[in-house]
């Protein structure tokens, strides 16, 4: 018992020490967060040069200025600047239409004084905007503003579930007008505590609120009606499959959803059964898989939204880079839910030409009494083998069959960042973008693509033009594709497709010999075309947007761009440390290449088919054994009866038959 109260004794002196200790350190310590001015200016007061696992670096992006750890502790990618200012330009138009419906304008800097109205008004249109606006003011009242920095009461509530350095947070502080409150929320603690800094920095503490939670709860926090947010910015590190839920309960009625998915190699197609598990459709590799993706998350967003008598208008979808943003507002009512099933399609792609088929879910018919009534869809579209080559079909979907924009508010965004270059770093890539949307065929889901079509016949390829101007010259609507520079997006019928390229196989003849009986070539060029194509140039062949040499689709923007590592706790210096690391793991999964002398010898245990049938003329120049025991009959003449033989194979990998093996 005496030696227990010792070591209690020992145990609680020692303890009292260190404290002691550890609080004479802290005496000489500066006390409270460093200031960020000073880090910037490098005269921090601690007077030491700071160890390099938490040095810091300024990042300057729009209006905004953040402090980002040269660690990869805090998530942070300068590649998707381009989506950030696609970002606040269509929130800024956003809240010119929300905040316009009660008589406040919005201020936005650069922007002429001369306050923008609703693009393509009719005159009656106007006469009812302006007694609306004159209902709403008083007589002698001056029309209430909004600028940017200020909050205004009854402006947007924002959420951007997944902040990390609060970049984008900061950036509506600075650049949108009309907002209420930011709420930049990260699950981590370390970008809380950098948020927390970089708000100080930019001085927006009175707009942005930094959180620290689980993205899924605080959105489940604020179901009801009076707690929603009127734009939720979801942007996570790969799917947003397990915040979708959550978000469209967030969201306000007409509220603003605005969604990113860098998940691509799963939503191209790549692994279907996992696009199955996290958005409820098959994706198919095909070449417009890029459109495929951004209609299987429609898809998904919609599917959500009808669990709580709810769905989605798309505003703008876009693929770019390596990620797909989706903008769409939500909205309540049990009878535009119904319509829901009639808006998402099946997809049947031949594995042969690639020809596609699209198998509504769902039929809205009119009935008696101006009703609608909506029934099961009838099918399927095809055959069980394709009608031009004769192979089978895959089925992908269901996805979003309905437009991907709405025009007039893509026009107000594009109006927007033409009428102020300046507002952006990347305004030349958004016009440019932005331009091709608008001359896109809406009511045309997927597309073609040259080299498509023109390999699958083995041919030479022609000119965009001049497929263009032969649909137009049939008779059929064409247009471009954002998500494909070589894209055909035509409500031509795969049958006149392929009576077009036939048309032009024979101007460039295709040898026939070389070509085998059953491949989709033979069989497609074996038919002769019905429709007559004109191959000559149109003057409306050419868009608007190729004519005038915009940007509209942008090269890789840096030396290995693309996703960026997860951020960790305890990230390492994205430095020239980290550019070795991923050279050295560069094909790391590939076997090692092996020795040719091992892979002959290993070649020669196996018998030539050639040999055995006669026809091989290598002789000893042939890889393969000549012999005429088999390696199988090597092995059964091996002994086997006596107990002292080693139980090996003398035929392995590596190993060479010798004269007294048998």
């Amino acid at each position: 018992m005496s030696r227990a109260r010792i070591v209690l004794w020992l145990s609680l002196t020692l303890r009292s020490a260190r404290s002691f200790s550890r609080a004479r350190f802290m005496e000489g310590q500066p006390q409270g967060p460093p200031n960020p001015a000073a880090m910037e200016n490098g005269t921090e007061p601690c007077g030491e040069e700071r160890p390099p696992e938490v040095q810091e670096t300024t990042v300057t992006e729009g209006a905004a200025k953040i402090v980002f750890p040269s660690a990869n502790e805090v998530f942070y990618n300068p590649v998707q600047e381009f989506n950030r200012d696609l970002t606040c330009a269509v929130i800024t138009e956003f809240a010119r239409i929300q905040l316009g419906a009660k008589g406040i304008q919005i201020k936005v800097p650069g922007e002429k004084d001369l306050q923008k109205v609703v693009v393509d008004l009719s005159e009656q249109e106007e006469d009812k905007a302006e007694l609306k606006e004159g209902a709403n003011l008083a007589p002698g009242d001056q029309p209430r503003t909004a600028a940017v920095r200020d909050i205004c009461e009854e402006g947007l509530r924002v959420l951007e579930g997944l902040a990390a350095s609060g970049l984008r947070s900061i950036r509506f502080a600075l650049e949108v007008p009309g907002l209420q409150s930011v709420v930049a929320n990260d699950a981590s603690a370390q970008a809380v505590d950098l948020m927390h800094r970089n708000v100080q920095l930019n001085d927006v503490a009175h707009l942005v609120q930094p959180s620290q939670a689980d993205a899924r709860m605080l959105m489940y926090q604020h179901q009801k009606v009076s707690e929603r947010f009127d734009v939720i910015d979801l942007d996570p590190y790969g799917s947003p499959a397990p915040f979708l839920d959550a978000a469209v309960q967030a969201v306000s009625e007409g509220g603003l959803l605005c969604v990113t998915c860098t998940d691509m190699a799963v939503l191209a197609g790549n692994s279907g059964e996992t696009c199955y598990s996290k958005y409820g459709a098959m994706a198919l590799k095909s070449r417009a898989c890029h459109e495929m993706a951004l209609r299987i998350v429609l898809h998904s967003l919609d599917l959500h939204a009808n669990c709580y008598q709810r769905f989605v208008v798309p505003l703008l979808s876009i693929s770019a880079d390596f990620y797909v943003r989706v903008f769409v507002r939500v909205f309540t009512g049990q009878a535009k839910v119904k319509a829901s099933a009639s808006k998402q399609a099946l997809v049947f792609q031949c594995v042969g030409c690639g020809a596609f088929h699209l198998q509504r879910l769902g039929k809205a018919s009119g009935a008696s009494g101006g009703r609608v009534k909506f029934s099961a869809a009838c099918g399927p579209p095809v055959a069980p083998e394709c009608e031009h080559c004769g192979q089978r079909h895959q089925l992908g979907g269901p996805m979003w069959a309905e437009p991907l924009h709405d025009l007039d508010f893509v026009g107000r965004v594009l109006e927007a960042v033409s009428a102020n270059p300046g507002r952006f770093h990347t305004a030349e890539r958004i016009r440019g973008v932005l331009s091709v949307v608008a001359e896109e065929l809406l009511d045309v889901p997927l597309y073609y693509t040259l080299d498509q079509l023109s390999s699958t016949i083995h041919c030479s390829t022609p000119g965009l033009l001049q497929l263009r101007s032969a649909l137009l010259h049939a008779g059929f609507r064409v247009s471009l594709s954002h998500a494909c520079k070589n894209a055909v997006k035509t409500d031509a019928p795969s049958s006149a497709l392929w009576d077009i390229m036939r048309c032009w196989e024979k101007e460039c003849p295709v040898k026939r010999e070389r070509l085998s009986e059953t491949s989709p070539a033979f069989r497609i060029l074996s038919v002769e075309p019905r429709l007559q194509a004109n191959f000559t140039i149109r003057d409306d062949a050419n868009p608007s947007s190729r004519q005038r040499g915009l940007k509209r689709f942008q090269a890789n923007p840096e030396a290995n761009w693309g996703p960026r590592p997860r951020a960790r706790p305890r990230g390492k210096a994205a430095g020239e440390a980290m550019e070795e690391r991923r050279k050295l793991l560069q094909n790391k999964r590939k076997e090692p290449d092996e020795d040719l002398a091992q892979r002959a010898a290993q070649l020669k245990t196996f018998p030539c088919k050639r040999f055995k049938e006669g026809t091989c003329q290598r002789g000893e120049q042939c890889c393969y054994s000549h012999s005429p025991l088999t390696p199988k009959a090597t092995a059964e003449a091996t002994p086997t009866d006596c107990p002292e033989a080693p139980d090996q194979n003398p035929l392995g990998p590596g190993a060479a038959a010798g004269p007294g093996e048998d």
